[in-house]
C-alpha cells in the first residue's frame, strides 16, 4: 500500500462558506488531514439553505467531506494560545476571511513565520491590491468583475451569471494548485511561503479566450460569432462555442427546458450532417461547402439542423450524430446528472451516509490518482473532533477541555 498522495500533511482549515472549503475538501480528498476550525457557533453554511430542520445543510455537507471539526473562539487569550499550537503543528493553513482579519487576531504573516517557518499560509480574497481590495466578494460579484458576465448571455439580453461556481469553487481549485506547488518547493528550501488567490483573478484566468477575442476585435469582426454587429467590446454570443469550430444548442423533441443537444460542426462533419437533415445537396453547394462559406450563415445553418433535431428526442439525436463521429452532447439537467449511472460508477455522483440526515448525494473527487483513490466520507458534526484533537493530539487534560467548553473558548 502506498497511502494517499498527501498522507502526513496537516491542514488547518480556517475557511467558511464555499471558496475556501472547496479547496480544503480537495486537499482532504488527496489524503491530507484537514482540521476545520470553526467558531463555537459553527460555519454559517451549516444553517443556510437547510432542507431539514436542525440538521447541517447540504450547502455545508457537500463542501466539507473528509474533514475533522474543532471549535475555537480565537478572540480569547486561551483561544489564541491554542491557535498558536495548532499553527505550530500544521503544514498548511488556509483562510478566506475579509482582508486583514487574521492580522487583527494577532497572526500576521511575520508572526506566523516565527511560530512555524515551514508553514504554507494560503488565503483566498475577493480582489488583489488596489481600488477593489475592500469590496465584499461573492460568487456572482467575482463573475461580474472577472469578465464572465459581460460575455455570457444573448446579444439582446442582460449580462448573465453562469451556473458553474467559477468564482468560489473555481478559485478553490486555483488555491489548491498554489498550495501543492508551495509544498513541493518546501521540499527543496525547507521554508513555507504565502499563497494568495483572488476570486476576480481566478475568474479572469478562466475567461482568457474572451481577452483573446478583445484583441482580435482590433482587426475586424469575429467571424465565428453569430452576432451581426460588433462594437469595441466582445459581445455576448449566446451558445456559440467561441472557438475555431462553430457550435450551438439545438432544440429536440418534445421541447422541454433541457431538450437540447449541443452540436459542433467540423469541416469533416458537414457532409454527414447534410445527409442527416435531409439536405445532401448542401454538401457541395459553394454557398455552404466550406467553413469560410458557412461562417456568415451560422444562424441559418443551425436553424436547418434544428428543423431536423426538433422532431427527435435528444438521445436519438445524440445517437445519430455520434454514429457519424460528430462532436455533440445532450444538455443534462441536474436531475439527469444526479441519476446518471455512469457518473455514479466513475465516483462523481456519490451517496454518503450522514449521522443526522441519513444520506446525502454529493459530487465526488474529479482528481483521479491511480495510487491515491478517494473514498468520500461524511462532513463532521460541529466540534465532533474536539477531544480527539485537543486531548489526544495537543495533550490537554479532559478536565480543561470541559472548562474550555463551559467558558466559551471552544
Amino acid at each position: 500500500m502506498t497511502g494517499k498522495a498527501l498522507d502526513g500533511i496537516r491542514v488547518l482549515d480556517m475557511t467558511h462558506v464555499q471558496s475556501g472549503p472547496s479547496a480544503t475538501q480537495l486537499l482532504a480528498w488527496l489524503g491530507a488531514d484537514v482540521i476545520k476550525l470553526e467558531a463555537p457557533t459553527g460555519d454559517i453554511t451549516r444553517r443556510q439553505l437547510r432542507d431539514l430542520p436542525d440538521v447541517d445543510s447540504l450547502y455545508f455537507t457537500m463542501l466539507n467531506c473528509n474533514k475533522r471539526s474543532i471549535t475555537l473562539n480565537t478572540k480569547t487569550e486561551r483561544g489564541k494560545e491554542l491557535l498558536t499550537e495548532l499553527i505550530r503543528r500544521s503544514d498548511v493553513m488556509v483562510e478566506n476571511f475579509g482582508p486583514g482579519a487574521v492580522d487583527r487576531m494577532g497572526f500576521t504573516w511575520e508572526r506566523i513565520k516565527e511560530i512555524n517557518p515551514r508553514l504554507v499560509y494560503a488565503s483566498i480574497k475577493g480582489f488583489g491590491e488596489g481600488p477593489y481590495t475592500t469590496f465584499k466578494a461573492y460568487e456572482v460579484v467575482a463573475q461580474a468583475m472577472g469578465g464572465a458576465m459581460a460575455t455570457t448571455g444573448f446579444e439582446d439580453g442582460p449580462p448573465t451569471a453562469t451556473g458553474a461556481q467559477i468564482g468560489d469553487s473555481g478559485t478553490g481549485v486555483h488555491l489548491v494548485a498554489g498550495v501543492l506547488a508551495a509544498l513541493f518547493q518546501r521540499e527543496r528550501t525547507g521554508r513555507g511561503q504565502r499563497v494568495n488567490v483572488a476570486m476576480q483573478h481566478a475568474v479572469l484566468n478562466l475567461c482568457r479566450v474572451k481577452l483573446r477575442d478583445q484583441q482580435r476585435l482590433a482587426h475586424g469582426p469575429l467571424a465565428e460569432y453569430p452576432n451581426e454587429h460588433f462594437g469595441q467590446e466582445v459581445p455576448r454570443s449566446g451558445n456559440a462555442s467561441g472557438g475555431g469550430q462553430p457550435g450551438w444548442a439545438v432544440r429536440c423533441a418534445p421541447g422541454g427546458p433541457n431538450d437540447y443537444v449541443y452540436v459542433i460542426v467540423q469541416p469533416v462533419g458537414w457532409k454527414p450532417i447534410c445527409e442527416l437533415i435531409g439536405r445532401p445537396e448542401l454538401a457541395d453547394d459553394p454557398d455552404w461547402a466550406t467553413p469560410e462559406a458557412r461562417l456568415p450563415r451560422l444562424t441559418k445553418m443551425f436553424q436547418m439542423i434544428e428543423e431536423w433535431s426538433s422532431t427527435l428526442p435528444k438521445w436519438e439525436v445524440l445517437r445519430q450524430l455520434t454514429a457519424h463521429n460528430i462532436p455533440c452532447g445532450p444538455i443534462l439537467s441536474t436531475k439527469e446528472i444526479i441519476e446518471d449511472e455512469s457518473l455514479a460508477s466513475n465516483g462523481m455522483v456519490v451517496r454518503v451516509p450522514h449521522p443526522e440526515r441519513g444520506e446525502f448525494v454529493t459530487v465526488g473527487s474529479p482528481l483521479k490518482l491511480s495510487d491515491s483513490p478517494v473514498e468520500v466520507r461524511t462532513s463532521p458534526l460541529l466540534g465532533e473532533h474536539n477531544e480527539e484533537v485537543y486531548v489526544g493530539e495537543l495533550g490537554l487534560a479532559v478536565e480543561e477541555l470541559r472548562e474550555l467548553k463551559a467558558s466559551g473558548v471552544i
